[in-house]
């Protein structure tokens, strides 16, 4: 593009930026320096970008379009279906013709606001890098102990599909299983002499067991499991650092 050429765009419509976030400012910038009608709305697609971000273009329209879903490759139409697609306007009839797009490609719209951004974007990364991440950590585990990554990986991505099928059959707190929501405090001391990182495994489980006590868990289990969580925390400190 070249502000000499001018701005190639249909006299009124939606621009979408999709560039990496680190770029939607420098771009609007160059957008706006090619003096683009003032009919033409411009949106980018970051979920944890503000709508300062395409200030240059004011006073055009601006907003946001964040569909929350992961696309580390090339997907078809449909991995639209059934997702939320976060949206915002600076103007009501952007926001309505944003809301609109994201019901025709069969997902649900929920306005989110500059300041709900970042809460709703890390939201996203737990749900999803997070758990990118801790199955990393199982893997390794299975590793450590002779297994494959291969054989590995297989072997727990089945364990992650069923929890998924029970949150979305019972929610969050009923679908939590295992030895903290059963109070096995043997098994979870046993964890601790064994993980690569005991303090990581600590956090997860203290919130583990906040849900386990939400779930009914039974108050001298949760005792007994909070204790095996902070008993020879330096212990086992020392340990992860050989």
């Amino acid at each position: 593009m070249s502000s000499r050429a001018g701005f190639k765009a249909p006299a009124s419509g939606i621009v979408f930026l999709a560039v990496p976030d680190a770029a939607i400012v420098a771009t609007a910038e160059r957008i706006a320096a090619m003096d683009p009608p003032g009919s033409v709305s411009f949106v980018h697609l970051s979920g944890a970008t503000t709508l300062a971000a395409l200030d240059a273009l004011a006073p055009r329209a601006r907003g946001s379009f964040h569909p929350l879903q992961s696309f580390p490759f090339p997907r078809p139409p449909e991995a639209f279906r059934g997702i939320t697609i976060a949206v915002d306007g600076s103007t009501q009839a952007l926001h309505r013709r944003l809301t609109t797009l994201a019901r025709r490609l069969g997902a649900r719209p929920k306005h989110v606001s500059d300041a709900q951004r970042a809460a709703y974007h890390a939201a996203g990364a737990y749900a999803s890098n997070f758990v990118t991440v801790m199955l990393r950590e199982a893997v390794r585990l299975l590793e450590g102990i002779g297994w494959s990554e291969e054989e590995a990986t297989k072997a727990l991505l089945p364990l992650v599909d069923g929890a998924v099928e029970n949150m979305r059959r019972k929610g969050v707190v009923k679908a939590l299983t295992g030895p903290i929501r059963r109070g096995d405090d043997v098994t979870v001391r046993r964890h601790l002499e064994v993980v690569g990182d005991p303090d990581l495994y600590r956090k997860l489980a203290s919130i583990a067991l906040e849900i386990a006590r939400e779930a009914g868990l039974e108050p001298a289990a949760a005792e007994r499991v909070e204790r095996a969580l902070t008993r020879d925390v330096a212990a086992t400190r020392r340990r992860s650092r050989r």
